[in-house]
């Protein structure tokens, strides 16, 4: 399964097509492709919506995805560990989203499509699987 970043998506909805949106789009439009939205990704990306159409219809294109949750004790418990490892190597990750993303990720061995530098700190300390590689 891939996960998408919030950045991905934002860029997406935006008409933005670089590198990670318009893989993004090659994959939804592939149904051999499993896409997989994250439950505080979903968060973060429909709270930036001005206008309720535009929200209400990127939430039902990513409602219509399996939903993943991130979230969880057990979850958060592993993401506090892995955001310590890093702040030990002089590392810090801006987002917490981010490390629970990244986490969940390695956890379940999921391909994680992003553009934010943040997640390329964790192939360091971890098997983060990413695109772009």
């Amino acid at each position: 399964m891939i996960l998408v970043d919030s950045s991905v998506w934002i860029d997406f909805f935006r008409g933005d097509r670089n590198g990670g949106s318009g893989v993004l789009a090659r994959c939804l439009g592939d149904s051999s492709v499993e896409v997989g939205m994250a439950d505080l990704v979903l968060f973060e990306v429909l709270r930036g919506f001005r206008e309720s159409r535009a929200m209400h219809e990127a939430e039902q294109l990513m409602r219509a995805l399996p939903q993943v949750d991130i979230g969880g004790a057990e979850q958060a418990v592993r993401a506090a560990a892995l955001y310590r490892r890093l702040r030990m190597q002089g590392r810090t990750v801006r987002s917490a989203v981010d490390v629970l993303l990244a986490s969940h990720c390695m956890t379940q061995g999921h391909v994680l499509l992003h553009r934010d530098a943040d997640f390329e700190q964790f192939k360091n300390v971890g098997d983060l699987e990413t695109w772009p590689q």
